[in-house]
C-alpha cells in the first residue's frame, strides 16, 4: 500500500497511562498530543489488559476464576466455531455491517476509545490524524490460551480465529474512527514479537507470522486506514520492514543499532513512503527518564537520522516521515514518570520540526 500520509515528525502515544480516570486520561493526551491524539488505555483496569480487552467474540471463550481462556474441548466449541465464522464471513463477503457485528468493541471493554470519540465528536481540536491500537496477532495468539494452558498460537484452528478476530477488531476502530475525514492509524502491539527467534518460540516459523500480519493488516487497509507495528524491544525487524505495514514502531533510545543493521530493508521501506515511528523517549529504565532531557534525546534522535539519511535520503524526507514516540506505552510507570516521559516526547517532535 503506498502511503501519502506525511505525518513531519508530528509526536503520538504508543496508548496507555498510569491512571484511573479515562476521562482525565484523555484531557491529558489532548493535551500533549493534539495533533495526532489516541484512544488511552488504562492497565490498572485488569479488562483492559492485552489479551482481555480484545477477547470478546472469540468462540469458546471462557472465564473462570478471573481467568479467560478457550475451552475447544466444550462440546459447544464447534457450533461456537462456525457461528464465528459465519459472522466474519458475513462482513467481509457479504457486505455486513461491521459497526454492528459481533466484532465491535464494547464500551464496557474500552472505555478509553467512546471518551475518545466523544471529544472528537465536540469539534476543539484539529487533528492531522488519529490513532487506535489493538494487541497484535502474535501477541495475542501467544496470550491466549486454552483450557491446558498452552497457547492459542499452536492449535492452528483456534490461531485462525484468534487472528480473524483481531482483524476484525481493528477494522472496526478504523471503521469507527475514519468518519472525521482524517487519516486513521491503527497500530498492532507487538511485544511478544522481540521473543521469536529465541527458544521460547523455537516451532514459530516466519511464514506463520507472515500469514498473521498480513491478514490483520490487509482487514486496517480494506477500511483506508494506515497500519503500524509496534516492537518495544529488539525485533526481527525484517518481519515488519517486509510486510505490508505502513508503519514501523521501533525503541529508537535502546536498540537503534540493531535496528539500522537493516539497512537494505529499511531504504525499502522508506522509499516505498512508508513512516518510521521513532521510540526516542525511554520508557523502561527509570534513571534514564529522570537523567535524559529533551536536549539530549534531540542530540541523540540527530545522530541517529544522520545514520538513516546516508542510506540515501534527505533530512526534510526522513521528517516528513517520521513519528516521534516514547520508546513504550507508560501504563507501568509512575505518573511522576509518565509525565516526564510525554512532556519530553512532545518538546523532542518540537525540536526536530523547528529544524527543517
Amino acid at each position: 500500500m503506498k502511503n501519502d500520509f506525511r505525518p513531519a515528525g508530528f509526536p503520538a502515544w504508543i496508548g496507555s497511562l498510569p491512571m484511573d480516570d479515562h476521562e482525565k486520561a484523555a484531557e491529558l493526551m489532548f493535551e500533549y498530543t493534539p495533533d495526532i491524539p489516541l484512544w488511552v488505555q488504562l492497565p490498572k483496569f485488569a479488562a483492559e489488559g492485552m489479551v482481555a480487552q480484545f477477547s470478546k467474540g472469540m468462540p469458546g471463550l471462557t472465564r473462570q476464576n478471573d481467568k479467560i481462556f478457550v475451552d475447544s474441548a466444550d462440546e459447544r466449541f464447534d457450533d461456537a466455531l462456525l457461528g464465528f465464522y459465519e459472522a466474519y464471513m458475513e462482513v467481509t463477503e457479504g457486505g455486513g455491517d461491521i459497526a454492528e457485528s459481533r466484532f465491535a468493541i464494547h464500551e464496557d471493554d474500552a472505555p478509553g476509545f467512546y471518551v475518545f470519540m466523544r471529544e472528537l465528536d465536540r469539534g476543539r481540536y484539529s487533528p492531522v490524524a488519529v490513532k487506535g491500537q489493538v494487541t497484535g496477532p502474535f501477541t495475542f495468539g501467544t496470550g491466549l490460551v486454552d483450557k491446558e494452558g498452552r497457547a492459542a498460537f499452536y492449535n492452528e484452528h483456534i490461531r485462525d480465529a484468534a487472528v480473524k478476530l483481531i482483524a476484525m477488531k481493528a477494522r472496526w476502530q478504523v471503521n469507527q474512527l475514519k468518519k472525521y475525514g482524517l487519516p486513521v492509524i491503527l497500530f498492532l502491539d507487538e511485544p511478544a514479537l522481540a521473543g521469536f527467534g529465541s527458544s521460547a518460540f523455537i516451532s514459530v516459523s516466519r511464514g506463520e507470522i507472515d500469514v498473521c500480519f498480513a491478514e490483520v493488516i490487509e482487514a486496517v487497509h480494506a477500511e483506508g486506514g494506515l497500519a503500524g507495528v509496534h516492537v518495544c524491544a529488539n525485533a526481527e525487524w525484517p518481519v515488519i520492514l517486509e510486510s505490508d505495514a505502513d508503519i514501523v514502531s521501533f525503541d529508537a533510545y535502546s536498540y537503534f543499532d540493531k535496528f539500522i543493521l537493516y539497512a537494505d530493508a529499511i531504504r525499502s521501506f522508506l522509499n516505498d513512503g512508508r513512516i518510521l515511528a521513532w521510540g526516542i523517549v525511554p520508557t523502561g529504565d527509570t534513571e534514564a527518564i529522570e537523567s535524559e532531557t529533551p536536549e539530549s534525546l534531540y542530540t541523540l534522535w540527530q545522530d541517529q537520522a544522520k545514520r538513516i539519511e546516508a542510506l540515501g535520503f534527505e533530512r526534510e524526507q526522513v521528517i516528513a516521515q517520521s513519528l516521534i514516540t516514547p520508546s513504550c506505552g507508560t501504563g507501568s510507570l509512575s505518573l511522576e514518570h509518565a509525565m516526564r516521559v510525554i512532556d519530553m516526547n512532545r518538546q523532542v517532535s518540537e525540536k526536530i520540526r523547528g529544524s527543517r
